[in-house]
């Protein structure tokens, strides 16, 4: 996480956003660099039926959309506001003029980077398991260490519909796997919410 008043201090701005606004879209090329302030942000796509998956969520304190920013890439994907909330951008020549400026930013923005490949690489062969019970604990287990949360009672603040696009399982199959992940003792829920409770 770069400090917001840092990017402001060399030419970010604060935009607002509402929920399900396009922040940028597939195919496009970077020009800003962003980070959530307040919120949540999802990067997303869609297959050719239109069923959606997502990439990853991004709650307060995340950047997204970095490494086209770095190479000059276009989007994979779309990064959408799934609520109300308030982005952080500074332009391109601004943010490489910051990183050079300020060398420490630059080794934390590594350390993130690394951290989401690592992410992608011990998902991938759970995406690709049978086991939805394997599927979704690998990914709550993930949030909560993003999250930063120490104790081993855990509030997942997603949806079964975004838990569902985010291991590519029907929200059918989420529902179930809910249920059967509470009677074994790996999740709790109360008045709906799920909460995850133990290591496995």
């Amino acid at each position: 996480m770069i400090k917001v008043d840092l990017i402001l201090s060399c030419g970010g701005t604060l935009r607002n956003v509402v929920k399900n606004e396009l922040i940028f879209k597939a195919g496009h090329f970077p020009s800003y660099y962003y980070q959530v302030v307040e919120g949540k942000v999802k990067m997303n796509n869609y297959s050719e039926d239109g069923k959606e998956f997502i990439q990853e969520i991004f709650t307060a304190g995340r950047s997204f959309g970095e490494p086209p920013l770095f190479i000059n890439e276009p989007y994979p994907a779309n990064a959408i506001a799934i609520s109300a909330g308030v982005v952080v951008q500074i332009k391109k020549s601004l943010f490489d003029e910051m990183l050079y400026k300020h060398p420490e930013v630059s080794i934390e923005l590594n350390r993130s980077l690394a951290r989401r490949l690592y992410y992608k690489a011990i998902m991938a062969p759970e995406l690709s398991s049978q086991n939805p019970e394997k599927r979704l604990l690998k990914l709550l287990h993930y949030l909560k260490e993003q999250s930063g949360t120490k104790t081993d009672f855990f509030l997942v603040e997603l949806s079964r519909q975004q838990l569902a696009d985010l291991t590519g399982l029907r929200v059918e199959t989420v529902i179930r796997t809910i249920k059967h992940l509470e009677k074994q003792g790996y999740l709790k829920i109360i008045e709906g919410k799920i909460y995850l409770e133990k290591m496995f």
